[in-house]
């Protein structure tokens, strides 16, 4: 009898140790986060200002953890691909990556079915707001004279640019003239390859305004080409403090724009992610980071994991309407 209450007692031990076991490794992982390199996907090509971003924020990253932090860039499908890598990932913080605007916008082009709510958001990191800009020689002297202009002309008169149809500076200006009651085609849209070769078919005289982010345009108008009459934000930008916001110039209060923040996939530990949300806290406080972004004419905006969710929801619902609105929404 004694003997079999002792192997009883050793088989019920051995088991409460190995269930305890089990039990510690994820805490023990979770407390010696990171032990091993880190990788953070970018959904877009290098060189651009995403890749650029995740770069700086990469090598200060693997400063603060002592760990390598290694950039791939994760391309195509308008940034399905990329953003898709991020989601599917394991969540053990192994894997991160910036995810961009596109992230509220792809799912109602009926392009992918992967929402904000499919990852674990760590930190809103930056955001560039359109500007809008005229030729230097144009007769609009301000926004207002541009808006003027713009309501007495019939529909499709004036054209417009800064990127393919349905991207992020075509719903900036649809979302402007929503805001200032006019049809969302009162201004035609000129699908381009981007802001930089609107941006100098503007210059040449080719298109009347381009809705682009003022850091894109920013040769341009300092080669005195190009100017830009107001910004659509909630303030003016901190590069280009004497360009107006719409609030200022026109009491509507829109805004929008172009957005960078970093997440995982979704069931990322809560330890993990604190531990770097806190990190990139860390970063986004830094002269480095500051001072990198500042030389580029990127804007600057914190939000953490919560504020980030709440950013990216409304986001959401913002793309949405305008889409709708511009007969582009699939879903």
């Amino acid at each position: 009898m004694s003997s079999i209450t002792r192997r009883d007692f050793a088989v019920s031990a051995a088991a409460v140790a190995a269930s305890a076991g089990l039990g510690l490794k994820p805490s023990f992982a979770q407390a010696n986060y990171p032990s091993r390199p880190i990788q953070l996907i970018c959904p877009w090509g290098a060189g651009g200002g995403t890749d650029a971003t995740a770069r700086i924020v990469g090598g200060l990253l693997e400063k603060e953890f002592g760990q390598p932090v290694n950039v791939v860039n994760r391309t195509g499908g308008s940034g399905v691909v990329g953003h898709s890598a991020i989601s599917t990932a394991n969540p053990d913080g192994y894997t991160i990556g910036i995810i961009t605007v596109e992230i509220s916008m792809m799912h109602w082009a009926g392009l992918t079915q992967l929402t904000p709510k499919d990852f674990t958001p760590l930190a809103l990191m930056n955001e560039d707001p359109p500007g809008i800009q005229v030729k230097s020689d144009s007769p609009y002297k301000t926004v207002q004279d541009l808006a003027a202009a713009i309501k007495a002309a019939p529909p499709g008169k004036f054209k417009a640019s800064g990127t393919g149809q349905g991207g992020i500076w075509h719903l900036a200006l649809v979302g402007w003239m929503q805001a200032m009651g006019l049809p969302p085609n009162q201004v035609a849209w000129v699908p381009s390859n981007g802001a930089a070769p609107a941006v100098q078919d503007l210059a040449a005289g080719g298109l009347d305004v381009v809705t682009c982010s003022v850091p894109e345009a920013r040769a341009m108008i300092d080669a005195g080409k190009v100017k830009s009459l107001a910004i659509m934000a909630p303030k003016r930008a901190a590069t280009f403090p004497d360009v107006p916001t719409l609030k200022e110039a026109m009491n509507i209060d829109y805004s929008t724009g172009a957005w960078r923040g970093f997440a995982g996939p979704k069931g990322l530990p809560e330890p993990i992610a604190a531990k770097l949300t806190a990190a990139m806290k860390k970063i986004y406080a830094s002269k480095e980071y500051n001072d990198f972004m500042s030389s580029r004419g990127f804007g600057v905006v914190w939000d953490d994991a919560a504020g980030f969710a709440t950013f990216m929801d409304a986001s959401d619902k913002q793309k949405g309407e305008a889409m709708k609105a511009a007969g582009i929404a699939k879903t």
